[in-house]
């Protein structure tokens, strides 16, 4: 991928390395219900945020000195900075184009553990983006464990994951998030989580709709780049995680979309660049 002549975003929030200072959980479970409440106000699917509160550990307090860039020296950061710049100029622009103004989200770089207006979550979590603050999280060893445990090496492939997290702030500014989570309180879990699926599989595609956007406009693929994302989508499908964790699967409770169709998605994007052509929600999904 062709990264390194980019400009960086100014919107990345430095904490890692940042102090850790143990307080008491406020209300306990009830701090917790609260919390829940919250994001359901701002269209946050409640699960999400059981999944990455850990109710047994103390929060984190995190030292204000927090950078708002990343160190110079420190090229997986910078690049993490440069991709978030150029999905920023290229959803800025399609915006635009449709009448409307792109809020530029906030990525935090963190280690280990990080609190967000969604909950508190772990580096297991891996990346996730908060539609309750507006920020993408990723601990930036996520990149070797997706390299070695999850074979799927390469920048583009670093690239797509974030770009991924990005098509979730998109779909907050569209209304299209708040609208899956009010569909979701009237179905039984089963079909809840299909919903979710086409969901991250809509993000999946407005990945690829990055990615064809910004090589027209900047030239930043190189041969081999779209092959790196295919593989890393096909990595983190439901179906082979399960197969990898527990040696068969259960579709019924997938979230994210079998490594088949997360590749499907990503390849519509991509190809089209059509935002219309993410229209997961309403396609024949397999």
């Amino acid at each position: 991928m062709r990264w390194r002549t980019g400009r960086k975003s100014d919107n990345v929030e430095d904490r890692r390395g940042t102090r850790r200072v143990a307080r008491p959980v406020v209300g306990g479970g009830l701090g917790i219900v609260v919390i829940v409440v919250v994001a359901m106000l701002f269209g946050v699917d409640p699960q999400v945020v059981l999944n990455i509160i850990q109710v047994g550990d103390s929060p984190v307090a995190h030292s204000p000195q927090t950078s708002s860039h990343p160190p110079q020296d420190d090229e997986l950061a910078n690049f993490v900075s440069v991709v978030l710049a150029d999905t920023e100029d290229t959803w800025k622009e399609l915006f635009r184009q449709g009448g409307k103004q792109y809020k530029e989200p906030k990525l935090v770089l963190f280690t280990g553990l990080v609190e967000s207006a969604c909950g508190r979550a772990q580096a297991s979590t891996g990346p996730f983006y908060c539609p309750a603050d507006q920020k993408v999280y990723i601990d930036l060893d996520f990149y070797r464990e997706l390299k070695e445990r999850y074979k799927a090496p390469g920048d583009f492939a670093q690239a797509y994951v974030i770009a991924h997290e990005i098509g979730h702030h998109v779909q907050t500014l569209l209304g299209i998030s708040k609208q899956v989570h009010t569909l979701r309180q009237k179905m039984n879990q089963t079909q809840a989580n299909k919903l979710l699926v086409r969901q991250e599989l809509q993000a999946d595609c407005f990945a690829g709709i990055w990615a064809h956007h910004a090589h027209k406009a900047r030239q930043v693929i190189e041969q081999g780049d779209v092959e790196e994302a295919l593989n890393a989508a096909s990595s983190i499908g439901d179906d082979r995680l399960q197969k990898r964790s527990r040696g068969y699967a259960v579709p019924e409770t997938f979230t994210h979309g079998t490594s088949a169709q997360r590749m499907h998605w990503f390849k519509t994007g991509i190809q089209t660049g059509d935002i219309n052509a993410c229209n997961t929600f309403e396609a024949d999904i397999q």
